[in-house]
């Protein structure tokens, strides 16, 4: 039984072995978690479990953040057609048997389980009070990101809160999605009482700043500009990184800017990133990658995937110093084209990286204030907000002084500030653009296919970018064995 059988509650594995993707339901003869969880140190083991499937679907978030909007496209290869899952969710032609949208899915549902096992079990043993409350908040949190995630993408999802204990469980029905976010305002409330602030946090942990930026996030997303606003402005203890590359530096993780980010690490132990890679035009031959990554590389010949399209690049104003940091140009198969540099830095091993995925920055913490405030008819002090931003960019304060212009300046601003950080698709449906941009965008790819890194005589398909819709579809493998989807 594969349904929800991430929901089934035990740690006796889970938390010493993280790449185990699903729990069964175990014998009689299996140690419990009755039995595990007999010290603080088995519920600390058990809160770093509830991070570890960070590492893997935001591994690949990209597909269903970045490339399904207007900033990245594909290098459509015609002779690799055995990997092209997430060209379907460029082009509107994907359906539930996508594997990316599954693995979004049940990654989110890993760590909502194994954080219902935390919660349910925590208070039942007496240690440290600060320790305990550290650790409920970490879990709150995670949670709260978890299920955030899924309504923003799926819309009506499941709402477990307690461990799976019987196969009857697994099995819920949908919540509506108001219902969803109501819990997600619930957990990271509670997060953000918990947890201390970052100054006095592990790094690499959630801390209270996040978890009010992620509140604050979610009165975005609903419109709620007062709640916003005002927990936004209860954001301490963060700055602006001076130089836009130092955000993305490798040897400055969890920076004053880094609200929360997703932690990876170099090396042999399984916790490297490869963003980069994921990112590289193909095919590519190793002497061209070499080029870039300065270390032995061998040919790449599948096809590309997050390449900047012509769009985002023309979005940047001219001067603007983030553009050379976030694109740079590279040779493919003798040809030009734009790459991500955002994650482009040293490393030894080829596929092996040490960057870490940015979730949430102290710039999208002004770029948010600047929306809220905007919305509560405050433009001058939103355009402060938005100033600050640019400043660090190199760029004149905005021209925009009314709601309607700084509105836009706003929307415009987070695109290029956040650009290739999973933002874009999201902007694009909680502000409503969503059909009228990717219907534009979709027109101008099939009027010059080869503007957007097609071969001469290929485009995109007849019913690419007919159906913008703005919900992906639940997992057909989990719809399968549930009655409620």
């Amino acid at each position: 039984m594969k349904i929800y059988i991430y929901i089934i509650a035990l740690f006796t594995l889970g938390i010493t072995s993280c790449k185990k993707e699903f729990l069964e339901i175990p014998p009689k003869t299996a140690l419990t978690d009755g039995v595990y969880f007999t010290s603080a140190k088995d519920f600390q083991n058990a809160v770093n479990g509830i991070y570890s499937p960070l590492r893997g679907f935001y591994g690949s978030a990209w597909v269903m953040g970045e490339l399904r909007s207007d900033n990245t496209t594909y290098n459509f290869n015609p002779n690799d057609r055995g990997s092209i899952a997430p060209e379907f969710i460029k082009d509107f032609t994907d359906d539930s048997n996508n594997g990316f949208t599954a693995g979004k899915y049940s990654g989110n549902y890993t760590m909502i389980a194994r954080a219902n096992q935390v919660l349910s079990l925590i208070d039942g043993l007496n240690f440290d009070s600060s320790l305990k409350n550290n650790l409920k908040g970490q879990a709150y949190f995670l949670r709260a990101l978890a299920y955030f995630d899924l309504v923003q993408y799926f819309g009506s999802v499941p709402i477990h809160l307690t461990p799976v204990k019987t196969l009857a469980e697994t099995a819920l029905p949908l919540s509506t999605a108001e219902a969803v976010y109501a819990q997600v305002i619930a957990d990271a409330k509670q997060a953000a009482t918990l947890l201390p602030p970052k100054a006095s946090q592990e790094a690499g942990r959630a801390t209270s700043g996040a978890a009010k930026m992620l509140l604050g996030n979610v009165y975005i997303v609903q419109k709620k500009w007062s709640d916003a606003e005002a927990t936004l402005k209860d954001i301490t203890g963060y700055s602006l990184m001076a130089n836009y590359a130092d955000v993305f530096d490798p040897n400055k993780k969890n920076n004053a800017e880094s609200l929360f980010e997703v932690q990876y690490k170099q090396g042999p132990d399984g916790f490297a990133s490869n963003f980069f890679y994921q990112f590289l035009v193909q095919p590519i031959t190793g002497a061209e990658t070499q080029a870039i990554t300065g270390i032995p590389e061998s040919s790449r010949n599948v096809q590309g995937f997050n390449i900047p399209t012509p769009d985002i690049i023309s979005a940047y104003e001219s001067n603007d110093l983030r553009k050379a940091e976030s694109i740079s140009t590279l040779t493919a198969s003798g040809k030009p084209y734009p790459y991500i540099k955002k994650y482009a830095h040293a490393h030894a091993l080829t596929n092996n990286t040490d960057d870490n995925w940015p979730v949430y920055r102290y710039a999208e913490t002004l770029l948010f204030l600047a929306e809220a405030s905007n919305e509560l008819n405050k433009t001058a002090e939103a355009a402060g907000y938005l100033n600050q931003v640019r400043s660090r960019a190199g760029l004149a304060p905005t021209s925009a002084t009314t709601q309607s212009t700084l509105r836009d300046a706003i929307l415009q601003e987070r695109r290029v500030e956040l650009a290739f950080e999973n933002k874009r698709w999201l902007d694009l449906v909680r502000t409503g653009n969503a059909v009228s941009v990717m219907t534009a965008y979709g027109q101008r790819v099939k009027a010059n296919p080869q503007a957007y890194y097609f071969p001469a005589g290929i485009t995109v398909s007849p019913s690419a970018f007919t159906n913008i819709r703005l919900l992906f579809p639940l997992p057909a493998s989990e719809a399968a064995l549930t009655p409620f989807f």
